[in-house]
C-alpha cells in the first residue's frame, strides 16, 4: 500500500510532533533540572538535621497534603473545554493558557464555603496521618493565607474573606498534629519577574526575578514562618535555575524563625533537609537516609470534576507500607472540592486505611526498612521499633505455606494476629528458606500482620528467589546488563501524571539482561516479559543450565507482559536467568521485567 502526504501535512504532522516533545522537556524542566540531577544534589541531605527536626520522617512517616486554590473552583474545565491531567497547571500555556489577568479576575468566584479545619484536621487524624502540608502558594501566585505583603489572597481577593490557613493551623496543633506550608518560590505565574510570570511590572517597566523575589517571594515566605505558630515543614516547590543565593536566603529566613521545621529537598541546590523523589514515585528497592515520596488520593493534586479514579483502601496501605519498607516517608495528597470539603469517597479511604493503622502501628511508625531490600511476592516487610519482623500479607497463600527466602536468623516465633490476638504459627527451615504454616482463611479483609522475632538482628540473602507458590517479578532495578543500558524512564500518562521505572534500553546484537535467582522448588516456571516497543520482537530467555525459551511477540509503547513460554529448572539453589532481544527494533526496545510463575513438575 502506498501512502503519500503532502509537503502541508508533513510541516504539521512535524510542528505537532516538535511541540509534543517541547511539552514532555518542559515538564521536565519544571523543576529546573531533571529528576537525576535533582537526585545527585540530595543524596547527603539530613545528615546533620537535629533530632528534633527530623522526627516527622523517623517516627511518623506518613503525612497529609492539601492542593488547594482558585484551580479547585475551576476544576479542570475552561470555557466548556475539559482539560485533563492535574488541575493546579491549568492557566499555564500547555494548559488552557488562561492569561493572567483573567485567571486573577477568578478570584472573585471562589467561596468555598464549605471549608471546616476541624473536619480536614481530624480526617488526617483518624487516617492515621502524623503532620498536614498546604499549599500557601501554588505557581498561580495566590496566596491561601491573609498575606501583607501581596493583595491577590484569599482574604484580600475572594468573598471568602477569610484565612484558612489560620483556622487549619490552630485545628491540627489541637488534635497533636504538624502542620506545614508549601511554597512554590521559583515559578509565579501572575507576579512581574516570577518564573513564567509577566516581564513588566505595574508601571510598565521591564523587571527581572530579582524583583519578584525581593517583592513576593521573600516577604512572603517570613510571614508563614512568622505567623502560624510552630511549623513542621516548608515544602518548597521547583526551584529551576533559581541562583542558589536565593535558595539559600530562603532557607535562613526558614532556620532563623523556625529551627525545627524540616524544609524540602526541592528547596534546590542541596539546602533541603531530605531527599524528594519524583512525584508519585514508589521505588522498587530500598534508598537510604532521609527520603519522601508524594502521591495523590486520586489523578489529580488539584481537585477536577471528572476524576473519580480514587484509591482504595487497600491500594492506599500498600503504597504506605511499600515506602516504609524502602525506607521512606509518604506524603498523600488531597483536593478539597469548589466549596472547600474533602470529596467524600477521599473520606472513605483515608478512614477505612486509617483503621488498619490504628490497629497495626508497629507497621507504619519509629519503624525501618525490609532487610530483603525489596518487596516479596506476597507482600512487605518493615522492622518494628523492637526487632521484631513485620510480615505484612498482602496475597494469602492457597496452600497455606509462607515462604521467606534468605533469612539466615533461626526464628524464635511467629505470631499472626487475628481480632487483635495473636496465634502463634507453625514454623521450619527448609535450607536456605523458612517457611510458615497459616490458617486456611486471612483473618484480616485488608492486609494481615504476621510478627515474626528471630536471634539476633535481622539477616537476609538478598539476592532474587523464585517464591514456589506465588508469580515473582524481577525488576531490571536487580539485574545487571551488558550490550544494554539499565537507566530510568520517566513519562505522563495524563499531563502531570507521572510514571517512573528502571528499564533496558540501546540493545546491542550482543546485549543481554541477567538475573542471580534462588530457586526453592525445582521445576517449570510461566516466563513473561514486561516490555515496550514498535512492532514484533523476538525474545530468549535462558539459564545456567542451557535450558531456553524463545518466542516472538507484539509490541506496544504501552508496557505490558507477554508470555514467552515455560522455563525448566532442573535442580534448587542459584541459578541464572538471562534475556536476550534477538531479532525486531532494537532501539524501541525497553524491557522493564521479567514475571515467572511455578507450575510444577509438568508430570
Amino acid at each position: 500500500m502506498n501512502f503519500k502526504i503532502g509537503k502541508k501535512q508533513f510541516i504539521m504532522l512535524l510542528m505537532a510532533l516538535v511541540l509534543q516533545v517541547g511539552t514532555i522537556l518542559a515538564q521536565e524542566r519544571q523543576n529546573g533540572k531533571s529528576m537525576d540531577e535533582m537526585w545527585g544534589e540530595q543524596n547527603t541531605l539530613g545528615a546533620d538535621a537535629p533530632a528534633s527536626r527530623t522526627a516527622l520522617f523517623d517516627d511518623g512517616n506518613y503525612a497529609m497534603f492539601i492542593h488547594w486554590g482558585i484551580y479547585s473552583n475551576i476544576a479542570n474545565k475552561w470555557k466548556d473545554s475539559t482539560y485533563y491531567g492535574i488541575s493546579e497547571w491549568i492557566m499555564n500555556p500547555r494548559r488552557a493558557n488562561i492569561p493572567a489577568d483573567e485567571y486573577m479576575a477568578e478570584a472573585k468566584n471562589f467561596n468555598p464555603v464549605n471549608f471546616d479545619a476541624k473536619v480536614i484536621a481530624q480526617l488526617a487524624k483518624d487516617a492515621g496521618m502524623k503532620y498536614v502540608v498546604v499549599t500557601s502558594k501554588h505557581h498561580d501566585g495566590f496566596a491561601m493565607y491573609n498575606s501583607k505583603s501581596n493583595d491577590f489572597n484569599i482574604v484580600k481577593a475572594t468573598p471568602f474573606a477569610r484565612d484558612p490557613m489560620k483556622e487549619l493551623s490552630k485545628a491540627c496543633k489541637e488534635l497533636g498534629l504538624g502542620f506545614g506550608f508549601y511554597y512554590s518560590h521559583n515559578q509565579d505565574w501572575t507576579f512581574p519577574g516570577g518564573n513564567g510570570g509577566p516581564n513588566v511590572n505595574e508601571k510598565g517597566k521591564e523587571v527581572d526575578f530579582d524583583y519578584y523575589f525581593k517583592k513576593k517571594c521573600l516577604p512572603q515566605v517570613k510571614e508563614i514562618v512568622t505567623e502560624y505558630g510552630d511549623i513542621a515543614m516548608v515544602w518548597f516547590d521547583t526551584p529551576g535555575n533559581m541562583e542558589k543565593k536565593y535558595v539559600a536566603e530562603l532557607v535562613d529566613v526558614v532556620r532563623k524563625y523556625q529551627p525545627n521545621a524540616m524544609i524540602s529537598g526541592r528547596a534546590g541546590h542541596g539546602l533541603g533537609d531530605y531527599k524528594s523523589l519524583g512525584d508519585m514515585n514508589i521505588p522498587v528497592a530500598n534508598i537510604g537516609g532521609l527520603w519522601e515520596t508524594v502521591d495523590v488520593t486520586n489523578d489529580s493534586w488539584g481537585y477536577a470534576w471528572y476524576d473519580q479514579n480514587w484509591k482504595s483502601p487497600k491500594r492506599i496501605l500498600k503504597s504506605i507500607i511499600s515506602t516504609v519498607a524502602r525506607g521512606g516517608t509518604y506524603m498523600l495528597n488531597v483536593g478539597p472540592a469548589p466549596d472547600g470539603s474533602i470529596p467524600t469517597e477521599a473520606q472513605e479511604s483515608l478512614r477505612a486505611s486509617g483503621e488498619w493503622i490504628n490497629s497495626y502501628p508497629q507497621v507504619v511508625y519509629k519503624t525501618g526498612s525490609s532487610p530483603w531490600g525489596r518487596k516479596l511476592p506476597w507482600g512487605d516487610v518493615t522492622i518494628a521499633s523492637d526487632g521484631k519482623l513485620n510480615l505484612c500479607v498482602y496475597d494469602w497463600p492457597l496452600d497455606g505455606k509462607l515462604w521467606l527466602p534468605g533469612l539466615k536468623n533461626d526464628i524464635i516465633f511467629a505470631k499472626l494476629w487475628v481480632n487483635g490476638e495473636p496465634l502463634t504459627l507453625e514454623t521450619a527451615k527448609d535450607g536456605d528458606w523458612a517457611v510458615l504454616s497459616l490458617p486456611a482463611k486471612r483473618p484480616e479483609r485488608l492486609i494481615s500482620v504476621i510478627e515474626l522475632e528471630v536471634e539476633g538482628r535481622p539477616e537476609v540473602d538478598t539476592r532474587s528467589s523464585l517464591d514456589p507458590v506465588f508469580s515473582t517479578e524481577l525488576p531490571v532495578d536487580f539485574a545487571t546488563a551488558e550490550g544494554v543500558a539499565i537507566t530510568e524512564k520517566r513519562w505522563m500518562e495524563k499531563f502531570g501524571e507521572w510514571k517512573h521505572i528502571e528499564q533496558a534500553q540501546d540493545w546491542t546484537d550482543k546485549g543481554e539482561v541477567t538475573w542471580k535467582v534462588m530457586v526453592k522448588e525445582p521445576g517449570y516456571y510461566q516466563t513473561e516479559l514486561n516490555y515496550a516497543g514498535s512492532g514484533r520482537l523476538v525474545w530468549r530467555i535462558t539459564s545456567e543450565e542451557g535450558n531456553l525459551v524463545q518466542n516472538q511477540q507484539n509490541s506496544s509503547e504501552v508496557y505490558n507482559y507477554y508470555e514467552m513460554g515455560l522455563l525448566k529448572f532442573e535442580t534448587p539453589g542459584e541459578h541464572t536467568i538471562t534475556v536476550t532481544l534477538v531479532d525486531g527494533n532494537r532501539k524501541s526496545a525497553s524491557l522493564k521485567e521479567i514475571r515467572l510463575t511455578p507450575e510444577g513438575s509438568m508430570e
